[in-house]
């Protein structure tokens, strides 16, 4: 990747498995970053995440729970092609459970309106959730998929620049 990269994690920790990308960033927080790279918690705040990507990123990287089918607690690792249209009729404007795929089509006409670019490339890394239900904690198999995720973020991102050797002379 290069360019500018927002991670971003989002989902409902009100909602068990649905923390996950929250836990995620909070994990993600004790590593150091390249530069260019910013980790953001947006939660539920769907909204605050479109109009954050108008700042300008060239990759998304979102983290949340993603239900494909798997056993809990497994890792996915999505490249987003920006083919998923929102049903007609939806409330795309509604700012407590904005799918991921809303966000984008949100960004979509609001890049249309502000002349801004969305990235040009958009990575989910998904965990299967065993339980969305009302509760506080993710369920064993997703907590234990946290650090694996986190891996896999920073192994998304580009490399860091190596340390300066002690004895190069500055010029």
């Amino acid at each position: 990747m290069s360019g500018r990269t927002l991670v971003a994690g989002i989902g409902n920790v009100f909602l068990g498995d649905d923390g996950f990308g929250v836990e995620t960033l909070r994990a993600l927080a004790a590593h150091p970053l390249p530069d260019g790279v910013e980790a953001v918690d947006f939660g539920v705040r769907g909204v605050h995440l479109a109009y954050q990507l108008l700042d300008g990123y060239d990759t998304l990287v979102l983290v949340d729970a993603t239900a494909r089918g798997a056993a809990p607690g497994t890792l996915h690792l999505i490249e987003a092609d920006g083919s998923g249209p929102i049903a007609p009729g939806s409330a795309v404007l509604d700012g407590h459970d904005m799918s991921p795929d809303t966000v984008l089509a949100l960004l979509d006409t609001l890049c249309a309106g502000t002349g801004a670019t969305p990235p040009r490339r958009t990575l989910v890394v998904g965990c299967e959730p065993a339980t969305v239900e009302e509760g506080i904690g993710l369920s064993p198999p997703v907590a234990a998929a946290v650090p694996r995720a986190v891996r896999m973020v920073l192994d998304l991102l580009p490399a860091r620049p190596g340390p300066v050797a002690a004895d190069t002379p500055a010029n």
